[in-house]
């Protein structure tokens, strides 16, 4: 139905109307919030809220005048039980309660409160004859003990000193909490970092494992596959993680003095002469001085320069015998051998694993260390080709797949 045009005024008129009321009204309801905040002095402090316990009602009723507002609010209670219930429906910054009291004695109301509010501050009231009394509740962890008759003086000394001492205890609470998350927070960055530095760590070895193998094309894998037979044989020997490490670090950097070996040398087709054969050799102490000095290598470095010694002495450059040559070169020797008699070379085709087992087991005690012999003999024949099929199979994901893949990390990239 149409307005008419008296109606659509008295609209307009009502609408005015209201607006004008609800301006009236915000200005009254900010005059008079502002009139309370001019009220409020700069250094307001609230109330300490006190709970007075005890049977006898003029020893609630003295607290109450002692303690009454505006620096305190008091409450009290009868009764150890009344203070309890109390205790659950507010919150308190001090009790102040008697010892004696039937039901709940105020020692073990000061117990429970211990117990649920280890920051509260608690006085204990007790007669004259009571004092050791007092002092015990004192060493049970109450502030402080009051002898009656209360003295107004001595409550509100008292009080301040236990609410001063409580006060330094939750700050030093919180301090200790926020350094435990400082120090969480800190640990989690400190751990980040040296994933990171791991995994530079990692790409380096990567990157030197390449350049071996594109200075001596035709041994690539070399390095990754007796690697990873080294691993195989330290682990039946029940080598921990951190042995493990270092081992895989040495086999795989073990030729890295290659580098600095000439390539007329290193890639010649046919037979070394006796002063190339001498130059040759010098790799293992051009690759230990490359590595030694180097932190995270520097365990690694001993097993590059002892990788040519043989168990009877008739290896380079030192001619060391036995168990002068570390154990991790000992283990080393027998992989490298393993994976020279199964790989292809330019002037042979590789032999089985079969064949490279039978060979090892007769060098054992000359070239090899029987005890290593016998641990790589029990590993099952058929571990070594799965072994070398995998290491194949990794080597030619992208690095970013070899980043994810279902592989073990052991400070040396991925390590099956």
């Amino acid at each position: 139905m149409p307005l008419h045009r008296e109606d659509r005024s008295l609209g307009t008129s009502v609408k005015s109307a209201l607006d004008v009321a609800m301006t009236k009204a915000d200005q009254v309801f900010t005059a008079e919030t502002e009139g309370i905040l001019d009220k409020v002095p700069p250094n307001y402090q609230p109330a300490v809220r006190v709970l007075a316990v005890d049977d006898e009602s003029a020893a609630c009723k003295l607290l109450s005048l002692i303690l009454g507002p505006p620096a305190f609010q008091c409450t009290t209670a009868s009764s150890g039980q009344e203070a309890l219930a109390t205790l659950q429906r507010q919150q308190f910054d001090a009790v102040i309660s008697d010892l004696h009291m039937p039901g709940v004695s105020g020692m073990e109301l000061l117990t429970e409160v211990r117990r649920l509010h280890p920051h509260m501050a608690f006085l204990v009231t007790t007669g004259v004859d009571d004092v050791d009394v007092g002092v015990r509740a004192m060493r049970c962890g109450a502030d402080d003990y009051l002898v009656k008759p209360l003295q107004e003086g001595a409550v509100l000394a008292s009080l301040e000193s236990a609410l001063h001492k409580r006060q330094l205890e939750r700050q030093v609470e919180n301090y200790r909490q926020h350094l435990e998350e400082m120090v969480a927070q800190r640990t989690g960055q400190l751990q980040g970092a040296l994933q990171q530095i791991e995994r530079s760590y990692e790409d380096t070895l990567q990157a030197l494992g390449a350049a071996i193998d594109l200075r001596d094309n035709e041994t690539a894998g070399h390095s990754q596959r007796v690697c990873r037979y080294s691993l195989e044989i330290a682990r039946a020997m029940c080598w921990s993680d951190k042995r493990l490490e270092s081992l895989a670090r040495g086999a795989y950097l073990h030729d890295i003095g290659k580098l600095g070996i000439p390539d007329g040398i290193l890639l010649k087709p046919g037979p070394l002469t006796v002063d190339e054969r001498k130059l040759m050799q010098q790799h293992v102490q051009i690759g230990f001085e490359v590595v030694k000095d180097i932190p995270f290598l520097a365990d690694a470095a001993e097993i590059l320069l002892m990788h040519h010694e043989q168990y009877g002495g008739g290896g380079y450059p030192r001619g060391l015998k036995g168990e002068e040559i570390l154990l991790g070169a000992r283990i080393f020797a027998v992989a490298d051998t393993l994976d020279a008699i199964t790989s292809d070379r330019p002037y042979r085709r590789a032999s089985s694993f079969e064949s490279a087992r039978e060979t090892i087991s007769q060098c054992s005690g000359t070239q090899f260390d029987p005890k290593v012999v016998d641990v790589f003999l029990r590993i099952p024949e058929e571990i070594w080709p799965t072994v070398a099929t995998h290491q194949r199979q990794i080597a030619a994901l992208s690095p970013k797949l070899r980043e994810s893949s279902t592989t073990r990390r052991l400070g040396l990239g991925v390590i099956p």
